[in-house]
Order: structure tokens, then C-alpha cells, then sequence
């Protein structure tokens, strides 16, 4: 298995070898491209020597914020997304012993439960959660029963939602195209 999202060969090797790197990136993707959101993980580690949630919750925030501001910046509101990135280790570091992927491992959850347990997390509303569910079912391996169900329509076979679907050049461009279609549709009700 590996993730093909940001089209950057180290960041996405990052995203495929550190479920921290994973959360992280789907923490940061909000209005930034979603290739910027998860090469974050990476300017992080490479800013900061950390890629680990206790080694991130630990640090000074305002040393943590210097590295989120670098050019090119991590995020373009560095300051909040620093601070959320920072929580979101935290709340790992006390709820999960610092291990991301035990939000979708221990236990042997189920599609509902990794959902609550990604709900729980700060930064994480329904919707996102749902991404990070179906991306985590469909490129990383998570096997939970029901989990396409708890997905909701971003665990659809063949769909070209979210993040979740990228897995080449073209479906990115796939996923934009749908984007786009939704954004235009939204408009258009209003």
C-alpha cells in the first residue's frame, strides 16, 4: 500500500508510513489544497525533527508556530492550525498513548466506532471524519466491519469525492471536477 496524494514522493511516503502524518494531513485540509494540507506533515518534520505525537504536544508553541510560518508556509492561517495540530496531539498523547493509529486498531473496532472515535477528536467533525474514514478503508488497509456504511457516501466503491478517492493524477482531477460541481450547486440553491 501506498498513498499517491500529494504528488510529492517523500511527503506522500510520509503519509503512508506515519498514521500520525495521515491524521495530521486530513487536521490541515481546509481551505488550502488538499495537496498542500498533506504535504504539512512532512514541513513539519523537516522543520521541527518531530513526527511523533508526543514530541509535537511537547514542544513551545511559539517554536511550533515559527515552523508552521516558514516559507512556504504549512497552512495559510498558520497561527490557528498550529494550535489545532498541537491539541490534536495532545488529546492523542492523553486518550490514545500518543498513537494515532490505535483510533482505528485497538480494539478491533468496528466502521461506527473508528467514526465516534474520529468525532472525539478536535478538528474533526462529522464530516471529516467520514473522509478520514473512507480513506483509511479504502487506501489504508482498515478492514472494519460496516465502515463503508458508517463512511456514508465518501465510502462509496467508485466515487470521486474526497481524498479518500485519489490515487493517481487523474483521479485527483476527478475529485476537483466533482468539487467544483458541488461548490457550483451549492451556489446555485442559494
Amino acid at each position: 500500500m501506498a498513498l499517491h496524494i500529494t504528488g510529492d514522493t517523500d511527503a506522500d511516503a510520509l503519509l503512508t508510513d506515519n498514521p500520525l502524518a495521515l491524521l495530521v494531513g486530513m487536521l490541515l485540509d481546509q481551505q488550502v489544497p488538499m495537496e498542500t494540507a498533506f504535504a504539512g506533515p512532512l514541513k513539519i518534520e523537516q522543520r521541527t525533527g518531530a513526527a511523533d505525537a508526543t514530541a509535537i504536544a511537547s514542544m513551545a508553541p511559539d517554536e511550533f508556530l515559527e515552523a508552521f510560518k516558514q516559507t512556504p508556509a504549512v497552512h495559510r492561517f498558520p497561527g490557528s492550525m498550529a494550535t489545532r495540530v498541537q491539541t490534536l496531539c495532545q488529546t492523542l498523547v492523553d486518550d490514545w498513548g500518543g498513537d494515532a493509529a490505535a483510533l482505528w486498531t485497538k480494539g478491533d473496532p468496528s466502521g461506527a466506532e473508528v467514526l465516534k472515535r474520529l468525532k472525539a477528536l478536535p478538528g474533526f467533525g462529522e464530516q471529516k471524519a467520514k473522509i478520514f474514514l473512507a480513506l483509511l478503508g479504502k487506501q489504508y488497509g482498515f478492514e472494519g466491519e460496516g465502515w463503508r456504511e458508517a463512511a456514508g457516501a465518501y465510502g462509496e466503491d467508485g466515487s470521486f469525492r474526497s481524498v479518500a478517492d485519489i490515487v493517481s493524477p487523474e483521479s485527483l482531477t476527478k475529485v476537483r471536477e466533482h468539487k467544483k460541481a458541488m461548490k457550483a450547486a451549492a451556489k446555485a440553491a442559494k
